[in-house]
């Protein structure tokens, strides 16, 4: 969507945000296998409560998550990148994984798009 077209729609009415990811990620309940993933079995750090690495590891459910608040009635939806940057991802020694994340969720948004045009 062009930014001419986004503020002619926020003339016409309120747009609404999707909701809390990370809450929505919490009750999936998701165990520090599930954030390895095939990936990172063999990782030497913790990896449990990166979401953003969900991102490549578990794409299928940020997906399902994006595409909820849509069907909820969400006009856009932000990126699961809250803590993708170099700084936070040090926390989980990632901070050079930090461009597959953002690469992998630009997937992850044209695939969401698609299914909801």
């Amino acid at each position: 969507m062009k930014i001419t077209d986004f503020n002619n729609r926020l003339k016409e009415k309120i747009l609404v945000m999707d909701g809390a990811m990370g809450t929505e990620i919490q009750s999936k309940k998701l165990s520090e296998a599930d954030f390895r993933g095939d990936l990172f079995q063999e990782y030497n750090k913790d990896l449990k409560g990166n979401n953003d690495l969900l991102n490549l590891t578990q794409p299928e459910i940020i997906k399902e998550i994006h595409k909820s608040f849509l069907d909820k009635g969400c006009d856009f939806i932000q990126t699961n990148t809250f803590n993708s940057s170099s700084i936070s991802q040090k926390d989980y020694g990632q901070q050079i994984q930090q461009l597959q994340y953002l690469l992998m969720l630009l997937i992850l948004q044209k695939e969401i798009f698609f299914l909801t045009s």
